[in-house]
């Protein structure tokens, strides 16, 4: 019942950092030598802003979702582990 959990290693976090950088790095290069006016680079921009930061928000929801779903049944396997210990005394 109880699951240990590994944490992610110092080198996958910092590998995981360094790629989101690199890629964020990489693209606003890219969309600065574009050859296309300014407003088309800012409206450009804003759509690869909004689309992270919408990455961001879904990978926390369907994350929260998940724990909390692990949660509610942690809870019902206590109740039940509970309840069959009543069971076991009563017998």
């Amino acid at each position: 019942m109880n699951q240990t959990i590994q944490p992610h290693s110092g080198s996958w976090v910092t590998f995981t950092y360094a790629s989101f950088a690199a890629s964020a790095f990489l693209v606003a290069l890219g969309v600065f030598f574009l050859p296309i006016d300014l407003w088309m680079k800012g409206y450009l921009t804003m759509g690869i802003v909004m689309l992270v930061q919408t990455c961001v928000t879904l990978t926390k929801t369907v994350r929260d979702n998940y724990e909390s779903s692990k949660f509610v049944n942690r809870i019902e396997d206590a109740k039940a582990e509970r309840l069959l210990m009543e069971v076991s005394k009563a017998a």
